[in-house]
């Protein structure tokens, strides 16, 4: 699946069949386009359009706060699971070094920043963080059509 991703933007891929892909982005704005580019294929992929275009832009989002807060490398990590009995759910993780949990603000309306988990707790079904061995994942569930 990571296929198509511009050389020298990807540090690794991590991708397999059934259901679960991951990648490590360099620290740097090039990642923002690329993972939101590879999030959106995968999801193309596994015949999940009608959610690619929401996973792509909270993954943007989520890339975002972890370059402007972080250094280091950026993991993205989407996994579709099918519960016995319920609907579908795609997973979505993004992992960065900083330990720190995300901060949610409340945005005035002239400031330009400020809206990104704002934007993930009104568009996901779910979303956390949880601390990680070296810094955190902040992760969002979407219901996907089974």
């Amino acid at each position: 699946m990571g296929g198509g991703l511009p050389a020298g933007e990807v540090i690794g891929v991590i991708d397999s069949e059934g259901g679960c892909a991951e990648w490590v982005f360099p620290a740097a704005p090039e990642a923002v386009r690329t993972a939101r580019s590879a999030v959106r294929g995968t999801l193309r992929g596994w015949g999940l359009d009608d959610v690619g275009d929401i996973a792509a832009l909270l993954v943007s989002e989520l890339v975002t706060n972890a370059l402007r807060h972080a250094t280091g490398p950026i993991g993205v990590r989407v996994v579709r699971r099918r519960p016995a009995g319920a609907d579908g759910v795609l997973l979505v993780e993004v992992s960065d070094p900083l330990p720190d949990p995300p901060r949610a603000r409340v945005a005035r309306p002239g400031d330009e920043d400020g809206r990104g988990l704002q934007l993930v707790a009104s568009s996901a079904r779910r979303w956390g963080t949880r601390p990680g061995a070296a810094g955190k994942t902040v992760w969002f569930e979407l219901a996907v059509p089974e």
